[in-house]
């Protein structure tokens, strides 16, 4: 986890703010892990802040679902349910399917251009193997697609979920064996951007999200032991 000084855009934002913002990274990433308890005093060293910031960033994690406040033991990072990933999913199932299709008939030529570049920055950073690298290329190329619909009501609603889904869509990324799946789903859905093929662009939307869902509940599965490797 970063100390506060040493992440130049947290540089001129409040304390509370820094502490949320690099709590909120490490929950995401999994640097820290669900069940992990947030014992103020700790994370407040680490982060070069008082307890007061840490405290209320903690309660902003709540709010959002990913802290759980348990009685006589405190805050703790939230779990990765089954229940909690597919409330997410499912609706992010619609949406996407729903960019995709209005994409199709929106997106400009210099958006095209943008989502081409999006593609192979992903493919090269799934060449280097750089996990976050890979999170980030995977969010800002379906960010083109969101905005290319040019309806802000979608863009957010789809920008309120992508936090939520964001968690859940690096735990799919940090299994290597699934890049090539992923690399080839974008080519996909670019390809029938491109050629204007709502029904396709749709269906490869929603696989992409329907093969993370598999991914996921596997290692959700595994980590409770109910099936072995």
């Amino acid at each position: 986890m970063q100390n506060s000084t040493q992440t130049n855009e947290n540089e001129f934002l409040p304390l509370r703010d820094v502490a949320f913002h690099t709590l909120r990274q490490a929950i995401l990433t999994g640097e820290l892990k669900p069940g992990e308890r947030l014992m103020e005093i700790r994370l407040a060293e680490k982060l070069g802040v008082s307890r007061t910031p840490v405290r209320e960033a903690i309660h902003k994690l709540e709010l959002e679902g990913l802290v759980t406040m348990i009685p006589r033991r405190g805050a703790e990072v939230a779990q990765i349910t089954e229940k909690s990933m597919n409330d997410v999913l499912e609706v992010r199932r619609a949406l996407d399917a729903l960019c995709a299709e209005l994409a199709c008939d929106r997106i400009t030529e210099d958006g095209l251009s943008l989502l081409k570049n999006a593609c192979d920055h992903f493919e090269q950073c799934v060449s280097k193997k750089d996990i976050l690298s890979i999170a980030r290329a995977d969010v800002a190329l379906h960010d083109i697609i969101v905005q290319a619909t040019r309806n802000q009501r979608l863009i957010q609603l789809v920008h309120n979920l992508s936090e939520q889904m964001y968690r859940y869509r690096f735990e799919y990324i940090k299994d290597s064996s699934g890049h090539e799946t992923l690399v080839e789903e974008h080519r996909i859905i670019y390809q029938s951007i491109v050629s204007k093929d709502k029904e396709t662009a749709a269906a490869a939307a929603k696989t992409h999200i329907d093969n993370q869902k598999k991914a996921i509940i596997r290692k959700i599965r595994l980590d409770k032991g109910e099936i072995t490797s």
